[in-house]
């Protein structure tokens, strides 16, 4: 019992000593994640040494492991037969190669070029050389570097106010940190000014005009940092009433002056609303041309002069005795009412009849005149 005993260990450690002799990866395993900012170029390390025993093909296989235990892994990367074999539909399609040209002498590393956020994950190398074969993995983390910061201030920046530096970087990794320094001046943060290099504020309590200078916030991650510059100007608190009075005068000017446009142009309109009825109107009160009592003025007197013409000097003597009924008034006498017509003096006629005949005169009748021009 104690031989056989002892020829099972002697078995187990010469099969242990062959293991051990054969097919190693030599590379250290990293405990903690290799981290790489986004853009640049990573090389992921795995090297192997063989042993006389491993007669075999030589087949060195990169794959990224699935995070789920139902799906498969994706290989990215194979070498065998002497030959690399790179076009596998995965993420890092074109942008994954060998470190080296020949990696059967012992380097199976591999460099992934212009590393994306999605390139985050677990990746496997494993080298097969029969009877050994030996796996290596690894993680990748993928980070970003912070953007540019943006630098601003919130609220007022009067004396005695509560002024807030903000810094804020829209994209990176996280965690990130903000730091704050004054590049004028003193060179130091106010005395009453509280940091918060999470949030990326500063607030300066009760500010002075000695706060006033320029600042600059940093933003860093474990890949990156980026600045942004911010001038800050403490000022004293304006005249706020008389900013209010003003506001006011300018607003009633300002309605003033609408209401006196209004005004006119309402005016305007109105005027010409009333020409325009004016000129359509018809006027009752209008006398008749005078075209027609001319006419008619020229024939009596027309008449009269013939009638004239034939009368003997008695007749005419007569004649001018008789009242004229048919004498055609003037357009004053038209116009006037018939209570105010003047009546001719009766002594009139008979002093003039009377002194043409004693005289032997032949009395002539002249005809009136109306102002125009025209015979009555």
């Amino acid at each position: 019992m104690e031989l056989s005993a002892a020829r099972w260990c002697v078995t187990l450690l010469s099969l242990f000593a062959g293991l051990t002799s054969g097919l190693q990866i030599t590379s250290s395993s990293a405990s903690t994640p290799t981290e790489v900012a986004s853009g640049q170029s990573v090389k992921l390390d795995c090297q192997f040494t063989l042993a006389s025993e491993d007669s075999g093909p030589l087949d060195i296989e990169w794959s990224l492991v699935a995070s789920d235990n139902q799906k498969d892994d994706q290989v990215i990367i194979l070498y065998s037969g002497d030959r690399a074999y790179e076009n596998y539909d995965t993420p890092v399609k074109g942008r994954v190669h060998f470190n080296s040209p020949d990696p059967k002498n012992g380097d199976a590393s591999v460099n992934i070029l212009t590393v994306k956020p999605t390139d985050t994950g677990t990746y496997q190398c494993k080298v097969k050389k029969a009877p050994g074969v030996r796996n290596k993995k690894m993680q990748l983390v993928v980070l970003e570097k912070p953007s540019k910061p943006r630098c601003y201030i919130e609220g007022s920046s009067h004396e005695g106010k509560d002024v807030v530096l903000r810094c804020t970087s829209d994209a990176g990794s996280k965690p990130m940190t903000y730091s704050w320094e004054k590049t004028t001046g003193s060179k130091v943060l106010p005395a009453s000014s509280v940091l918060d290099p999470v949030s990326g504020t500063v607030s300066v309590k009760n500010a002075s005009a000695s706060a006033s200078g320029t600042y600059r916030c940093t933003t860093t991650n474990r890949v990156g940092a980026e600045q942004c510059v911010l001038d800050l100007s403490v000022t004293p608190i304006p005249n706020t009433a008389g900013i209010v009075a003003g506001s006011i005068i300018a607003v009633l000017l300002i309605l003033l002056i609408i209401a006196i446009i209004l005004f006119c142009f309402c005016r305007a309109r109105n005027r010409k609303k009333y020409e325009k009825e004016i000129c359509n109107e018809i006027r009752e009160d209008v006398p008749p041309p005078k075209s027609r009592a001319s006419t008619a003025r020229s024939f009596t007197v027309a008449s009269q002069r013939s009638s004239l013409g034939s009368m003997s000097p008695s007749n005419l003597h007569e004649y001018a005795l008789k009242p004229q009924y048919d004498k055609i008034p003037s357009s004053e006498e038209y116009d006037r009412p018939p209570s105010q017509a003047p009546m001719p003096p009766p002594s009139a006629a008979k002093m003039a009849g009377y002194n043409l005949s004693r005289m032997g005169g032949i009395p002539v009748m002249v005809p009136a005149q109306t102002r125009d021009g025209s015979i009555v």
